[in-house]
């Protein structure tokens, strides 16, 4: 492969997980108008927003046989077409039924965004570069969610959030086309000659694995915790909990955006740099969510910490649990990086799903006073969520070997 093909076809997959990653979070800035035309309470949105992580979850397991199966680029393209049809359908709702019904087929949609993406990496560059390059692919995916901060509050001060939905399955269709036209796979990507049965079996085999429950724990649990507040409920902690103006609230939303990138793409560089002197991917990354385990402790204790500091460290040290993807392709045999890279965003979004819907759920809790949830509201749900992910720290660090045997998915 030469390498403009390699630019070009990471660049295309590249827009797909950036538009994955703008639908991820455009409840943000749609909350205020849906609560306001459709009168949905805080746990209300919470199930809306988290329909799309729950679909997701649900179809990573048969997403990665069709990985393994027809390849990244015809697997994706497909799905997109979904997508495309759930933001019509969203756009279109004027009930709660709609919306989930839409925000659910925008989630199978997309599922395979990020993983396809990994997929056509590690089959198309060397190994040693797969952490710049997810780090990378990442970090132009992680702008949609600088886009859903304040310029997403821009359009909706001109558009309505049913037009913005309609532009977003045109957008879909294209990066849809983008693909199946734009992307050449290789030669070894043929069709796997494994049976179906065969596949189900590995992937029972990974998700029975301790290796794969271990790598998965801290930076799925983080990475849930972090993906449910950015998409959803970050804006309403600055505001409620911590006091600031909208303006203020949305700027710092961009900021984690835009800090989250500059980790994914940063963490990435050094990953193997920091390698060679001594400390191996898996410590390098286990440290880095830690310290993103220690912002959120800042966050709500109240320490005073400028909010631009907390709040961007905050959003780099989140993108350290991109570098599971990485370490379970080195782990893995190389024939199931499809399916462990389903597998683990399944369990990735489940936790995200299962945070969101749940701060939605405990902040219903608290009887809202002039629109508002009290600052004790969101103290205690981001209180659990630090729980949570102190539980998970405790399993990723446990002693224990993490070699897998390769015979085990022959």
């Amino acid at each position: 492969m030469n390498v403009k093909t390699g630019i070009r076809i990471f660049f295309i997959f590249a827009a797909g997980y950036f538009l994955s990653y703008v639908f991820r979070g455009l409840n943000i800035g749609f909350a205020p108008f849906l609560s306001h035309e459709l009168g949905l309470s805080a746990g209300d949105l919470g199930l809306l927003t988290s329909a799309y992580f729950a679909s997701f979850a649900l179809a990573q397991l048969p997403a990665g046989l069709a990985l393994d199966t027809y390849g990244a680029r015809k697997t994706e393209a497909a799905l997109l077409l979904l997508a495309a049809l759930g933001t019509v359908i969203y756009g279109m709702s004027t009930s709660m039924a709609g919306l989930l019904a839409g925000r659910f087929l925008i989630g199978i949609g997309v599922c395979v965004c990020l993983g396809a993406a990994f997929m056509a990496m590690a089959q198309n560059f060397p190994m040693s570069r797969l952490p710049m390059l997810n780090g990378l692919m990442v970090a132009i995916g992680g702008m949609g969610g600088v886009v859903v901060g304040t310029p997403l509050a821009g359009l909706l001060a001109h558009y309505s959030w049913q037009a913005i939905s309609i532009g977003m399955a045109v957008f879909t269709l294209l990066i849809a086309a983008l693909i199946w036209f734009g992307v050449v796979e290789p030669k070894r990507q043929a069709k796997t000659s494994l049976t179906l049965r065969q596949q189900i079996k590995g992937t029972r085999r990974i998700l029975s694995h301790r290796v794969f429950w271990q790598l998965a724990s801290l930076p799925s649990v983080a990475g849930g915790a972090f993906y449910a507040a950015q998409s959803l409920w970050v804006r309403p902690y600055m505001i409620e909990a911590q006091g600031m103006p909208a303006a203020q609230a949305d700027g710092l939303v961009s900021l984690l955006g835009l800090t989250m990138v500059a980790g994914t793409v940063i963490m990435g560089l050094l990953a193997r740099k920091i390698e060679r002197m001594g400390l191996n991917l898996f410590w390098f990354a286990g440290l880095g969510m830690l310290v993103f385990l220690l912002t959120q402790l800042f966050a709500v204790m109240q320490w005073p910490v400028p909010a631009v500091v907390l709040w961007g460290v905050y959003g780099f040290f989140a993108s350290s649990g991109i570098l599971a993807y990485s370490l379970m392709a080195e782990v893995f045999p190389h024939h199931v990086v499809g399916r462990v890279t389903t597998a683990f965003n399944m369990v990735f979004f489940v936790c995200i799903f299962t945070m969101q819907i749940g701060v939605g759920y405990i902040l219903d809790i608290w009887p809202q006073e002039n629109g508002v949830y009290p600052a004790q509201a969101h103290i205690v749900a981001w209180v659990i969520m630090l729980g949570l992910q102190g539980l998970a720290a405790l399993w990723y660090f446990w002693p224990s070997s993490r070699k897998v045997d390769a015979a085990d998915f022959a």
